[in-house]
């Protein structure tokens, strides 16, 4: 698939048919792996839940009820990062954005997910709220990371329109 039609094709979507077999999610969450990262440092980390035990009970621990049913029928990856390592140097963060240089990071990540899943033939979709300290306390994910997101990743059982976007005016600048 020719990439700006990757990046035209990509929807969040809220409705899904199927999961993705272990092997595709491999795939994809190596091809996420390549995303650039601070010094090469790639604190970005996965939790991916497959068997239906688990995405049922995060579910319903874990996601408000629009998550929980936007989700349903999708695999799920949670996403973190290792806090006060990029960004910093011998404990001090190098500038001002502290670990925010995690974040972006991870986002830079994520974005590599969620691309590699729609030129797999899976759609996506970032859910940012959620309960962090329950999806902690179910993965054994340690203090050191900062939980950013939940994605759920499937087939797609709907295809919505895409969504307007901003005016390039209005958000660039040129000098």
């Amino acid at each position: 698939m020719q990439f700006t039609e990757l990046i035209a094709e990509r929807r969040s979507i809220r409705k899904y048919e199927a999961a993705v077999p272990r092997e595709e999610l491999e795939l994809i969450l190596s091809e996420a792996r390549q995303a650039p990262s601070w010094k090469n440092q790639q604190t970005s980390r996965c939790y991916v839940l497959e068997t239906p035990e688990k995405l049922e009970e995060l579910r319903a621990e874990a996601l408000p009820s629009f998550n929980r049913s936007s989700s349903a029928n999708a695999s799920l990856v949670v996403t973190t990062y290792v806090r006060n390592v990029v960004g910093f140097s011998d404990g001090t963060p190098t500038n001002e954005i502290g670990n925010g240089w995690g974040a972006y990071d991870l986002g830079l990540h994520d974005a590599y997910l969620i691309l590699a899943a729609r030129n797999r033939g899976y759609d996506t979709l970032i859910m940012g709220i959620r309960d962090a300290d329950v999806i902690r306390e179910k993965l054994g994910i340690p203090e050191n990371e900062e939980i950013m997101s939940v994605i759920a990743v499937g087939k797609r059982a709907e295809n919505p329109a895409p969504r307007p976007r901003k005016d390039l005016a209005e958000t660039v600048r040129f000098f």
